[in-house]
């Protein structure tokens, strides 16, 4: 019995052991499994930290990540041509020529853009005259003193079709008043009775004239007796060139000529349709740009004729 229960007990203590080596064993093995996870999970965080390190590295840079395609920034990229600086465009390129076409202060650049300005500009007015009276062009530049001193050589004179801004006066459809009817009715133009029309006879080769319109006269009129002998020398309507009238017409005057332009054979009397405009306001000296490009005044003119003003 004794034997048996040593034998037993031996046999315990030999289960004991094996129990409590394989617990031993197996809280080895779990610790080692614990040991050996946490390492690895520490590494591979690591590596995962590293890999997205070099990878956001490599996002922000632009560079690829090994043999893998680069990977491409969400953020837009700026147009071709254009700095960082606010979008302000490179000096290089079309965008860059434009640029500095519209902000270069010196340079050919700068001279062609104010010279475009200037000619626009000149066409805006232009057009905004021509709306006014509708007439091309809308402007005349007096070429001689034969209206002085309410017209000066070199005055530009604003000019409005026949008919247009007519006053109230006018007992025509042309809008023109008369010298004889102003004075009754107090119409003053350019300083004296009646309206200044520019008008062109036929065959005239040369610049339309701008004269004052005197009074009216009727076909077969003799218009003699009407005349001021102030502005010709006819003892009578044989005498007085175009008298009879051949037609309906205006007699004009130069406000510094002597003679009715009709009585010097400057014109017949002037029909309605030969009037191609009525003038309505002069601005001194701008007229001598147009007579100088066309040839018909000197620069020296224009000093000349401010000069004297001046004085």
């Amino acid at each position: 019995m004794d034997d048996e229960d040593r034998t037993r007990s031996d046999e315990n203590l030999s289960d004991g052991t094996d129990l409590a080596g394989d617990g031993d064993d197996a809280n080895g093995i779990d610790g080692a499994n614990d040991v050996g996870s946490g390492g690895s999970k520490g590494n591979d965080d690591s590596l995962v930290s590293d890999e997205n390190s070099h990878s956001d590295d490599a996002v922000r840079s632009g560079v690829p990540l090994g043999d893998d395609e680069p990977i491409k920034s969400d953020e837009p990229s700026e147009p071709p041509g254009w700095s960082d600086r606010g979008g302000s465009p490179s000096s290089g390129g079309d965008r860059g020529l434009w640029y500095r076409f519209l902000h270069d202060r010196d340079g050919a650049l700068m001279w062609i853009r104010e010279i475009l300005s200037s000619v626009a500009i000149v066409l805006v007015v232009g057009l905004l005259l021509f709306g006014v009276s509708g007439v091309w062009p809308p402007m005349v530049a007096v070429e001689s003193g034969s209206m002085e001193p309410n017209m000066e050589v070199g005055d530009l004179v604003f000019v409005t079709e026949p008919g247009r801004l007519a006053p109230d006066a006018a007992d025509n459809d042309i809008g023109v008043v008369t010298y004889d009817i102003g004075e009754r009715v107090d119409y003053r133009t350019f300083g004296s009775y009646g309206s200044v029309v520019i008008y062109q006879p036929p065959g005239r080769t040369a610049s339309p004239i701008i004269h004052r319109a005197m009074f009216h006269v009727e076909e077969g009129e003799n218009w003699y007796d009407r005349a001021d002998d102030t502005y010709h020398s006819a003892e009578s309507c044989s005498d007085l060139r175009h008298c009879p009238a051949p037609h309906d017409g205006y007699i004009t005057l130069g406000d510094n000529n002597g003679v009715y332009d009709q009585a010097r054979g400057l014109s017949e009397p002037v029909k309605g349709e030969w009037v191609t405009g009525v003038a309505r306001v002069r601005i001194p000296y701008l007229g001598y740009v147009r007579l100088i490009a066309t040839g018909k005044a000197e620069p020296g003119d224009a000093i000349d004729a401010v000069a004297v003003t001046g004085v």
